[in-house]
Parts: C-alpha cells; structure tokens; sequence
C-alpha cells in the first residue's frame, strides 16, 4: 500500500489576512517542508493542495495573486499542485483519481486550518477507506470568535473577548474527534525527525516503502 502527504492550503492567502499574527503555527511553511523531505526520502508521494474563491476578492481570489504556496515550499517534478474551492480537498479536484492511478491508501494530512480544510479532508479520506494519518502541529489555525459575536471586529477584541475559542482548544478539539474515528495522531517530529536525531522506537514514523 502506497502512502501520499497532503500539504494543505499552506499558501500566501493567509499571511495577508489581520488574523495572521494569531496564527498557532507561524513557522508552519517550514514544518511542512519538513514533512516533504521526510515523505520524498521515503518514496512517498508528495501533493499541494491551494484553496480558491475565484470572484470574491478576498485574499484567496486567485486575481490578487496570493493563491500561491508560501515560500520555501517548492514542489518537485511529478508533484501534483492542486486547487479546491471546497473545504475537503477531494470534492472539487481529482485528488481521488491520483492516489487511486498511485496506488495510495495511506494519505498523511498537514497545514491550514486545523479545524476547516485539514480535518473534513481527513475525514472524508476516512470514509473514503483511506488510513489517515493527521499531524496535528504540522497543521495552524486561528482564534475562533464566538457565533454570536458581531462581525467585523478588528483582532484585539476578538482576542479579548473570553467567549472566543482558542487556538489550543480548536486543536485540542480536533484530536478528540478525529483520534479513534478518522485518523492516527502523529506528531511532526516523529514523522519527521530534525536533524541529528533519532526516532524514538514505536513512533510513527514514515519508513522507507
């Protein structure tokens, strides 16, 4: 059984946005690169995965430019770079078709948000007889205002306000609902241990196929 990366929506989009320098994972362009290195050293195939709202004129219309993975993240020859307009990233590409032409049925999911597009593409890989693996701080996210809170309010109030969910609980919440269910744990150094160091025995790292 061959295994795939997901890198999610890890793209410029985001760093443009006010609600950036709230971001649980500032670095995550780099935890992703690691995990590219750590699935291409293994033979695993690596796909990037950008999200778009063609017409909207948010940060993510592919008109304003920012629709592009962060820097550092340079994909290979023979990596798919996909777009979705969809929260999952099979609905609306052919992600399906590739892993099945590849023979993928382990996909390793990463990047932007926790709780949005990385959680209903591991989810949906789940029902769709993937093994997942979710890498959770290889994933970001942001503070999540109350739904009743007024919209529009600049980041210190969202901040401020002790009704808004934390980045730590929108975390902490996604493992509950994914572990046992839908996906495998993992963390980032497991997988992709930082150089000079040795993976503890029994972790889930990614071995050679």
């Amino acid at each position: 059984m061959n295994r795939a990366l997901l890198v999610i929506d890890v793209q410029e989009s985001f760093r443009v946005r006010p609600n950036w320098r709230a971001v649980s994972a500032p670095d995550i362009a780099a935890r992703a690169a690691r995990l590219a290195a750590a699935a291409r050293a293994a033979g695993d195939l690596v796909v990037w995965i950008l999200h778009a709202e063609p017409g909207t004129g948010t940060a993510f219309d592919p008109a304003l430019g920012h629709v592009r993975l962060m820097d550092g993240l340079d994909p290979r020859d023979g990596e798919p770079v996909l777009t979705k307009t969809s929260r999952n990233a099979f609905t609306t590409t052919n992600l399906r078709q590739l892993l099945t032409a590849g023979g993928v049925g382990e996909v390793v999911v990463c990047g932007i948000q926790t709780e949005q597009c990385c959680e209903t593409t591991a989810r949906l890989a789940a029902d769709l007889g993937y093994q997942v693996t979710f890498v959770t701080d290889a994933t970001a996210t942001f503070p999540i205002a109350h739904r009743d809170a007024p919209p529009g309010r600049p980041l210190a109030e969202i901040l401020a306000d002790p009704a808004t969910l934390t980045t730590a609980d929108i975390i902490a919440r996604t493992e509950y609902a994914l572990a046992g269910r839908f996906a495998a744990i993992a963390a980032l150094d497991d997988l992709a241990p930082p150089a000079g160091t040795i993976p503890a025995a029994g972790t889930a790292g990614l071995p050679v196929r």
